[in-house]
């Protein structure tokens, strides 16, 4: 899958395809959008070597990468966040059934009352946690205003931790399949870390 899509480094469309997949994988979390951040900036960290002088027009630039992962992280909560909204009474009762995104919900309604959304930025990094967080969220009608500014930072954290495994792991092993696996596997590292910070408050929490 590496190969795939290193070859798609290669051209602009990298910035449509990373943008889609980050979007999607708020529906679809098994979508490899990570995996497509980080070697699209060890390409640019591959670029950043050629001769001293000269700029490569074949390689993700990471300004525009990371702008691109970030813009496109928040347009997905948002769109998440408002389905959520409208769902109506079907929603509600998918929600009651499932116990962790009954939890989820409640944990974040706590959070954001509080003014700290500090859960937003952990819930991205978690795997399906962006899905839970920006889905209880809407189903919850919590104001726009307490949840957006931090699926804002939110996105941004994981766009510049993402862009920043992908580049130095390439500057550091190389821009081969090492550099890349060591900075996915870094990714996957913190997304457990994530998914066990989101958990301990809940298993702690008294039942009712």
């Amino acid at each position: 899958m590496l190969e795939s899509v290193r070859s798609l480094t290669d051209s602009p469309w990298i910035y449509a395809v990373v943008a889609l997949s980050v979007v999607l994988d708020v529906f679809v979390p098994v979508l490899p959008s990570g995996v497509l951040v980080i070697t699209a900036a060890t390409a640019a960290a591959a670029g950043s070597t050629t001769v001293a002088g000269e700029v490569p027009h074949d390689v993700p630039d990471l300004l525009a990468l990371m702008a691109c992962a970030t813009v496109a992280s928040i347009l997905g909560d948002l769109v998440a966040y408002r389905l959520a909204w409208r769902g109506g009474e079907r929603l509600d009762r998918a929600i009651a059934r499932s116990r962790r995104l009954t939890r989820a919900q409640e944990r974040l309604g706590a959070a954001l009352a509080r003014g700290g959304g500090l859960l937003v930025v952990i819930a991205r990094f978690a795997p399906a946690g962006r899905s839970i967080v920006s889905l209880g969220a809407g189903a919850a009608h919590r104001k726009a205003k307490e949840f957006l500014p931090w699926s804002a930072l939110a996105g941004a954290a994981w766009a510049g931790y993402s862009v920043g495994l992908g580049y130095f792991g390439g500057e550091w092993l190389g821009a081969g399949w090492l550099g890349t696996a060591v900075s996915v596997l870094a990714l996957f590292g913190a997304g457990s870390l994530a998914a066990l910070l989101m958990r301990r408050p809940a298993a702690t929490a008294p039942v009712s």
